[in-house]
């Protein structure tokens, strides 16, 4: 299960949908931050690789 932001992220979800169980981030900018962070938004969360993990952890943060 990927942790960002405090956030468990459901590991049954795409990615799209994941990141917007946390505060402030919506369909919009789940998908800005993925393209940032060139992550195909269909993936699971649960098949998130850590580089992956820690490339849209610092989209977030910056």
């Amino acid at each position: 299960m990927a942790r960002i932001s405090g956030v468990d992220l459901p590991k049954n979800k795409k990615v799209l949908f994941g990141l917007q169980y946390i505060f402030g981030i919506g369909r919009t900018l789940s998908a800005e931050i993925l393209l940032r962070a060139e992550v195909n938004p269909d993936k699971k969360v649960a098949d998130l690789t850590d580089e992956e993990i820690a490339k849209i952890r610092s989209v977030i943060t910056s």
